[in-house]
């Protein structure tokens, strides 16, 4: 059974929207475009003229990066658009749930409660290093629940779900829930992407974004992998021409130089190893967490003081309040950027001493 079967009926009916014929190297006077190019700015497709409804060149490359298959891949406006637009493809308003993991990405409950769905979330313990607990997640699960999200490795706190525990998962939910797996910052975790459990499991869906290893959030790309036919009815539903030309040309060449790409993610992991251990040696830092992604959970005697003098020293970093109240999200930094926060701590514990 394909999960298109547990979508709402009225999309599972939609078709695409069908725009005007493109086609090079012809007179295009079909579509109510100026014929007259801007001048502002330089792009090998002209902006006076729509972008492709799909960006075909684009999506072959980003599927020879993820490893699928180009009907197996919608590219979209960062991977929150992959959210929206699988909850309003298979959440009916008042009647189905999301179930999820707590603390993760908050557009899945933001999406749920635009759509009128409603969300189960599963607590993570901290003394249990935000273990995600996929029996307690399948116990969640109801009748109504349309889709389980993941993230792996979870925002914020960095941890990761084993291969064996999702396929658990998947199993669980076969044929009555899409279980979608967000790979944010899977590039920065040393392992394989879940993108190859694809032929296994129909029900899984995957998230990628170019927004944190490919260094792009600027641009907005990023992409929702599955079935064929899921993708197709996905496809359906996202607004046609979603990606300005600008933004395709720009990706097309940044996915041209991995060289680069690969070299910044080894750098960062190893800055994320230095700062860990910089951090852990700090008397008011009770606990670095152990990450998987481009960022360090770390646990403060009094969190909310580390956020306001770093705010004066004009370091921002991200503290969520709630469970996590004594907490502190610090992404990584160039090298330069690691060390003006290692000072400004290190000042900041002098002056708690003096």
């Amino acid at each position: 059974m394909s999960i298109v079967e547990l979508a709402r009926p009225e999309i599972q009916a939609l078709r695409p929207y069908q725009a005007a014929e493109q086609v090079d190297d012809t007179v295009r006077l079909n579509a109510n475009e100026s014929p007259d190019a801007s001048e502002a700015g330089r792009f090998r497709r002209p902006l006076n003229r729509y972008p492709e409804v799909r960006p075909q060149r684009l999506r072959h490359e980003l599927a020879r990066r993820f490893g699928c298959a180009d009907d197996e891949l919608l590219v979209t406006r960062g991977s929150s658009e992959a959210i929206d637009l699988i909850i309003r493809s298979f959440c009916r308003p008042g009647v189905d749930n999301i179930v999820t993991h707590e603390p993760s990405f908050s557009m899945y409950r933001h999406y749920a409660r635009v759509q009128g769905a409603s969300v189960a979330e599963v607590r993570t313990r901290a003394n249990q290093d935000f273990r995600i607990d996929v029996d307690a997640l399948l116990g969640e699960c109801r009748t109504t629940t349309r889709i389980v999200f993941i993230c792996s490795p979870n925002n914020p706190t960095g941890t990761l779900l084993p291969a064996a525990d999702l396929e658990r998962l998947l199993e669980g939910r076969k044929a009555t829930s899409a279980v979608v797996v967000d790979e944010a910052y899977i590039e920065f975790a040393g392992v394989p992407s879940v993108i190859g459990l694809l032929k296994r499991h129909p029900n899984l869906l995957v998230l990628r974004t170019l927004s944190k290893a490919l260094g792009i959030a600027g641009a907005r790309c990023g992409a929702v992998i599955g079935e064929a036919d899921v993708i197709n009815m996905l496809n359906a539903v996202q607004a046609p021409y979603a990606l300005a030309t600008p933004v395709i040309e720009y990706v097309e060449d940044a996915l041209g130089n991995t060289d680069a790409l690969a070299s910044s993610v080894d750098r960062i992991m190893a800055e994320r190893e230095r700062l860990r251990r910089r951090l852990s040696g700090f008397a008011f830092v009770r606990r670095v967490w152990p990450s998987a992604a481009n960022f360090l959970l770390v646990e403060c005697e009094d969190a909310a003081a580390v956020m306001h003098y770093c705010q004066d020293q004009k370091i921002l970093l991200r503290h969520f309040g709630g469970e996590l109240a004594d907490c502190i999200r610090i992404s990584i930094g160039s090298t330069s950027e690691n060390d003006r926060l290692v000072q400004a701590l290190e000042n900041l514990e002098e002056s708690a001493v003096g």
